[in-house]
């Protein structure tokens, strides 16, 4: 009966150990003979090299590089959006309409419980902390005006780009970094299909235009919570209205609203940039969802105090 293979190859290797303790393997076959002469008993077991340690210059000039190629890719990323834009203007028809109402839903309708939940809590609490201390000087009818002008300009959007960072933001990385993991991103462009025109814009165009849509929802019923609480201090809901339809003019408005459609802008693009670029195994696709919501959170900061800035020197 022949032996199989295997176990030929586990005898020879056990054999092999024995040679190397110093044993005398004496009337082997001359099959055994064969293999265990392919091990090369006569030469000494090959020690690892030892692990090379990597200095702080090293190592620094390594994180460097890295970060200059994955701006690199950033930029070029953001350069595909834009080619991508100017070509679709002249192809409308092509455009996939139906994937851009589908990512609207996902990204606009299925996240109005969470925003109207979160919403109606922050404009509770925070018409609750003002109106305690403002209590105390007679003042507290005025907090209308800092809720009004608070929530319409600065709080209402960051809100919403934050729940969307957390929600949308990693949804997109992860959906298009399984895709990349299971190749189906080489099979788009093998097929003739450009991953940006074919994915990414549909999900960036739904992030453009829910963004401020649920920024809007978001101040109205902040806004409706604050009433809730100014109402408990005795102030109707006319004079709460009057109050903030005196502070918060259309320029107010609209600067919070343009702002949310940047921030959807970046919720989106980073989402579809960090999955495009995950790398290969089930953590690399952790990894791009991890890295989607940490930069888009300090983008969305660094955007805020840009836009702070802004609004200071042109007196808004």
């Amino acid at each position: 009966m022949p032996v199989p293979y295997k176990s030929l190859m586990a005898g020879a290797a056990l054999l092999f150990e024995l040679q190397q303790r110093g044993a005398q393997i004496l009337g082997l076959p001359a099959q055994g003979q064969r293999l265990l002469s392919a091990l090369s008993p006569e030469l000494p077991l090959l020690k690892p090299a030892p692990k090379q340690s990597i200095t702080p210059i090293a190592q620094l000039g390594s994180q460097v590089r890295r970060s200059s190629v994955d701006f690199y890719q950033q930029i070029s990323f953001l350069g595909g959006i834009c080619a991508a834009l100017w070509h679709s203007r002249h192809s409308l028809r092509r455009f996939r309409w139906r994937e851009f109402g589908l990512q609207c839903e996902l990204v606009g309708a299925n996240a109005v419980p969470i925003i109207a939940l979160i919403s109606i809590l922050f404009g509770v609490i925070l018409a609750f902390q003002s109106a305690i201390p403002m209590r105390q000087f007679g003042a507290e009818l005025y907090v209308a005006n800092l809720l009004g002008l608070s929530l319409v300009r600065e709080l209402g959007p960051l809100i919403t780009a934050i729940l969307l960072a957390g929600r949308t933001g990693a949804a997109f990385a992860a959906e298009l970094g399984t895709m990349k993991v299971n190749e189906e991103i080489n099979a788009l462009v093998t097929f003739g299909f450009d991953p940006i025109r074919f994915l990414v814009l549909p999900r960036l165009l739904a992030g453009v235009l829910m963004a401020p849509l649920l920024t809007l929802f978001a101040e109205v019923i902040g806004l409706f919570g604050g009433a809730l609480v100014m109402k408990g201090f005795g102030i109707p809901f006319a004079t709460y209205y009057s109050q903030i339809a005196g502070q918060v003019n259309l320029i107010d408005l609209l600067s919070g609203l343009s702002k949310a459609a940047i921030f959807g802008f970046i919720v989106a693009a980073v989402g579809c940039f960090r999955g495009l670029s995950t790398g290969n195994g089930a953590s690399a696709v952790g990894a791009a969802t991890t890295q989607a919501v940490v930069q888009i959170l300090v983008l969305l900061v660094v955007a805020d105090g840009l836009f702070a800035v802004v609004a200071y020197h042109m007196g808004w």
